[in-house]
């Protein structure tokens, strides 16, 4: 059962951060082109509601669902600045050659980012729970296809940096 649910945590992880993100901004000029933050937003809404139709929730659990990730994210919040401020400082190590420095900012980021996986998995254990027994297996469907799609991607990748 724990791996079961591990597995879903590491697929949901990535679906939760999809699911909930903020609704994108107010549409640029025609002349400029989209920001990378405002495509972001846009595909995880996209791919949020595509999970939605998926897994055919109802209007409650779709309710539930956005409360459950909402709640997850601001709670993740301040650990994300952390881990914002830890990556800047471990830039500013390794430019200047600072060895003890960056292992400790490393073993530090190797903690924050356990905090925000925990944040993400309790989340998707949550959302879990509301699942029915079809939906449930819809999900493990969807978790297996992500995982495929993305061993197939990892492959093309190395493929491409060996050439």
């Amino acid at each position: 059962m724990k791996r079961q649910l591990f597995k879903l945590a590491a697929a949901g992880t990535a679906a939760a951060a999809m699911m909930f993100a903020q609704a994108q901004a107010p549409a640029q000029a025609q002349t400029s082109k989209p920001t990378h933050n405002q495509m972001t937003k846009q595909h995880r809404a996209m791919a949020r509601h595509r999970m939605f139709q998926q897994l055919n929730l109802t209007a409650a659990q779709k309710q539930r669902a956005k409360a459950i990730f909402t709640e997850s994210r601001t709670t993740a919040k301040p650990v994300r600045a952390e881990l914002k401020q830890n990556r800047e400082a471990l830039a500013a190590a390794v430019k200047a050659d600072r060895n003890a420095e960056i292992a400790q900012l490393s073993a530090e980021r190797g903690k924050l980012m356990g905090q925000l996986t925990a944040a993400r998995t309790e989340a998707m254990a949550k959302f879990y729970r509301e699942l029915t027994p079809q939906q449930r297996a819809a999900a493990e469907r969807m978790r297996h296809r992500f995982q495929a799609h993305m061993q197939h991607h990892v492959q093309h990748r190395a493929i491409g940096s060996n050439s």
